[in-house]
């Protein structure tokens, strides 16, 4: 029986806008209205955030303008949609918007208009209606598109397989890819080390696909789905796919058919595959049975050679990554990671926000056999 569909929505922040608190506002209370929400940062351009939406097949684009940019912007938004294929998503606006211009923008496509003054129930509820309208694919023409390599379709089988709908006893081909965990503490770094990691292997011609899980509210079911923020490029890139996933009940660090999402990607013909954890504890092991190797984050002042010494989540790790090395502590960490690891597993030393010791941890990634 296929599960209740969960409404996911992309909250985009497009242009010169020097502040994003008012979308932040929205994306907690979407989230704590049981939606997935979706939220990609300050100054996207439109193209960056309509392939997002693509690739993350969202029921929902909400795009937040004060900038009186609403005319200029729209339209590339719509061009952008008709560009990757989704150009029946419906896409709502919000912001400082004059009355006078509603009429022109329905016109053009923008399927809501929310001025500051609207509620927050009459949000939720358009978004609530747009998506349960929001057309369905012909199973078939799904199936051929992903054969012929189009994103469109891997994005909207992903949620199909997500949705447990109806695939008439399709499955993905089997290929051959490098799939790879990646799991740590809560703030240690991982969204940010993939996202510059994935940019090493993609100019080495690697073919990456991301899938990164993020926690599911306990209280309302709703997840802010905040990975894909510190991996988005302002330009497409055909070799380089994310998709966020919220973790529902599923404990361990996954998600819900995390291991069928990564055989569809599998299928696609990437050469390397980066599961993201959510932030992982000493027993959230699950990422083990799911992947073929394992990345373990750690940062300065994690732990000393006791704690690299206790089972769990150190004993699963292929290679060990400190992260953050540009911090105070990180020497000492290293040395006390290197002396509680007793075997030949590598241990490398990164910072992300510099870019600095990601070649030698993508030549290892380079190196694995894909499975």
């Amino acid at each position: 029986m296929s599960p209740t569909p969960k409404v996911r929505v992309l909250l985009a922040k497009i242009g010169l806008d020097g502040h994003d608190r008012g979308v932040k506002v929205l994306a907690r209370s979407f989230r704590d209205a049981g939606l997935d929400v979706i939220y990609t940062g300050l100054w996207q351009t439109t193209t960056a955030t309509m392939y997002a939406a693509m690739q993350e097949d969202v029921d929902v684009v909400g795009v937040s303008l004060l900038s009186a940019a609403h005319m200029t912007i729209m339209p590339e938004i719509f061009a952008a949609a008709q560009r990757f294929g989704i150009e029946r998503t419906p896409v709502v606006l919000g912001g400082i918007v004059p009355e006078s211009d509603y009429a022109a923008l329905k016109q053009m496509g923008v399927a809501a208009v929310f001025n500051p003054g609207s509620s927050m129930d009459r949000i939720i509820a358009a978004i609530r209606e747009l998506a349960a309208a929001r057309p369905s694919d012909a199973l078939a023409e799904l199936q051929a598109s992903y054969a012929a390599g189009r994103p469109q379709a891997l994005a909207r089988l992903i949620t199909c397989v997500q949705r447990r709908e109806e695939l008439c006893g399709w499955s993905p081909p089997a290929r051959s890819a490098r799939v790879v965990g990646v799991t740590g503490a809560p703030g240690v770094g991982k969204s940010s080390f993939i996202g510059k990691l994935s940019r090493v292997l993609r100019a080495r011609g690697l073919r990456v696909a991301v899938l990164a899980v993020d926690p599911t509210s306990p209280v309302t079911g709703g997840a802010l789905l905040g990975d894909r923020l510190r991996m988005m490029s302002s330009e497409p890139d055909d070799g380089f796919f994310v998709r966020s996933m919220s973790s529902g009940d599923v404990h361990d660090g996954l998600g819900p058919d995390c291991a069928e999402v990564l055989a569809v990607l599998r299928g696609f013909g990437f050469d390397v595959i980066l599961l993201e954890t959510v932030g992982a504890g000493q027993s959230d092991v699950g990422v083990r049975a799911v992947t073929d190797r394992t990345l373990l984050l750690l940062m300065p002042e994690a732990g000393d050679t006791i704690q690299f010494s206790k089972a769990g989540i150190m004993e699963i790790a292929s290679a060990f990554v400190v992260n953050k090395c540009d911090l105070p502590g990180a020497d000492a960490t290293l040395a006390e990671l290197r002396g509680a690891v007793d075997d030949d597993r590598p241990v490398w030393s990164v910072s992300a926000l510099r870019t600095q010791g990601l070649d030698a941890v993508a030549d290892w990634v380079a190196t694995l056999t894909p499975a």
